[in-house]
């Protein structure tokens, strides 16, 4: 028998969302939470979000497509 699990996103807290920056350029940042990203447009860099917890680690980022 197989078993059919289901990926919960866990969000990010709005009260963190207030107080998060980019820790490159201390900008704002835009909140993609369907796709567990985070990204900031100044840097043109994208920050992943692992079970609601943003890894905002310059060395751990991708750059932003497009």
């Amino acid at each position: 028998m197989s078993r059919v699990y289901s990926y919960r996103r866990m969000p990010i807290d709005p009260e963190l969302k207030e107080i998060l920056c980019c820790p490159k350029c201390k900008g704002e940042l835009e909140f993609r939470d369907e796709q567990d990203r985070i990204v900031c447009h100044r840097c043109k860099l994208v920050y992943r979000v692992d079970d609601g917890i943003p890894v905002m680690l310059i060395d751990e980022a991708s750059p932003l497509e497009g």
